[in-house]
């Protein structure tokens, strides 16, 4: 931790090693408040790594430090094999960014469901997929849609005490292509926002709508991923306003103008050109209104099979790309008209406020975790000036970067 901040009158400790910085800039470590460590559960990976998810979750983690995240919030994947990492790298066992996880959204069920991009299954037993669906979904998923509000609230009180780190639920379905229902009922959303303040654990949402994104302010969860995000309607400047009022944060996946054209070429002719447009007027619009943000973008370690299924160029600021994903989203945000400031917070103070970690982590002070990055150049001048890493430090250990990743799986 943290002894000591000052200038060149601080008492240093006797035999304390001395990093030179001079003309250098610190910042605190930086936090991806939505990622996913294990984002490719294709066939292909679910069957060959069957017996080692956690050397693909250990991979990410490792790649997500060595560019300067310290800390990484993971919103669904497969709960045990994030615990054993989560577990490994707390107690020093593996180098990699400190994790903090949900296992599934609440509601939703694993890879095979249709909750998931569809995937070619005919030559995949029900009894696999059942298998495989029961790892992701933990008892919470799709079927607590048809249960009374007191048999939710016994679910998610056993599932809470599965050692996960925050709730997160969706308020509607997640179905590619589908429609967007809501899945919860406004009293059982309720009950799922008591028991996780029950237990001193936060809860955020999943939302697609302008109806859902309302009901999850004015039910009182501690934050929100992609609220930008609202199908063909714009966020009503009353939403907005609620939204600051209560002092909600937006976790927004946010595009730069090259990953913006990318989006709108690849689904031309479709439903999804109009929505990309107003994603991106929704974040503008919050920007100028003074939502928080917290820098989020839903990344993972890409595979070979999933670029090549979903054809995804990696050189067009694809922000789900763990290890680059963040440099986007910090540009995407000054593109878009935000001070540089407001960004450095987004991307560290502000997340950990909305995950009640600040007491550790989040800013450089005194007794909190010694989290930094050391850069070459100014932040604050230009947002690809967070690239010019010259030290990461976790927990006041210097990072060997040039190691990281240990094992490569999916990068090799």
């Amino acid at each position: 931790r943290i002894i000591a901040i000052g200038n060149q009158d601080t008492v240093i400790p006797v035999g304390a090693k001395n990093i030179q910085a001079k003309g250098k800039y610190i910042i605190p470590g930086l936090m991806d408040a939505n990622v996913h460590l294990f984002v490719a559960p294709t066939v292909d990976n679910l069957i060959r790594y069957e017996d080692n998810y956690e050397s693909l979750i250990t991979e990410a983690a490792q790649i997500a430090l060595k560019n300067g995240i310290t800390t990484v919030f993971d919103s669904w994947g497969p709960r045990q094999p994030l615990v054993n990492v989560r577990n490994n790298i707390n107690e020093g066992n593996i180098p990699g960014s400190r994790i903090f996880l949900a296992g599934n959204i609440v509601g939703f069920g694993g890879p095979f469901s249709k909750d998931f991009t569809p995937q070619p299954t005919e030559n995949i037993s029900q009894y696999y997929m059942n298998h495989i669906n029961t790892m992701w979904d933990q008892g919470v998923g799709g079927e607590l849609l048809w249960m009374t509000p007191e048999q939710v609230r016994e679910k998610i009180r056993t599932y809470i005490e599965k050692d996960i780190d925050f709730l997160k639920y969706g308020v509607t379905g997640h179905g590619v292509g589908e429609k967007h229902f809501l899945l919860f009922s406004p009293k059982v959303q309720k009950i799922l926002v008591e028991e996780a303040h029950g237990a001193g654990i936060t809860i955020q949402t999943h939302t697609k709508t302008v109806e859902s994104l309302r009901m999850a302010i004015e039910l009182g969860v501690d934050l929100m991923q992609h609220c930008e995000s609202t199908g063909p309607t714009p966020i009503p400047e009353s939403t907005v306003r609620l939204m600051i009022e209560r002092k909600i944060p937006c976790a927004s996946l946010s595009e730069t103008e090259k990953g913006l054209t990318r989006m709108l070429r690849d689904f031309k002719g479709t439903e999804f050109v109009n929505y990309t447009r107003v994603r991106d007027a929704n974040i503008r619009k919050m920007i100028k209104a003074g939502v928080t943000f917290l820098l989020s973008t839903d990344a993972g370690v890409f595979s070979e099979d999933l670029i090549e299924r979903f054809n995804i160029n990696m050189d067009e600021d694809v922000i789900q790309e763990l290890g680059e994903g963040h440099f986007h989203w910090l540009k995407a945000m000054d593109e878009k008209g935000m001070k540089p400031m407001d960004a450095l917070l987004a991307a560290t103070r502000n997340i950990a406020r909305a995950y009640k970690l600040d007491k550790d982590l989040g800013t450089l002070e005194k007794g909190k975790i010694a989290d930094l990055i050391i850069l070459d150049k100014n932040p604050l001048k230009d947002p690809k000036n967070y690239r010019s890493i010259r030290l990461v430090m976790k927990a006041g250990r210097e990072v060997d970067r040039e190691s990281l990743p240990n094992n490569r799986v999916l990068t090799k």
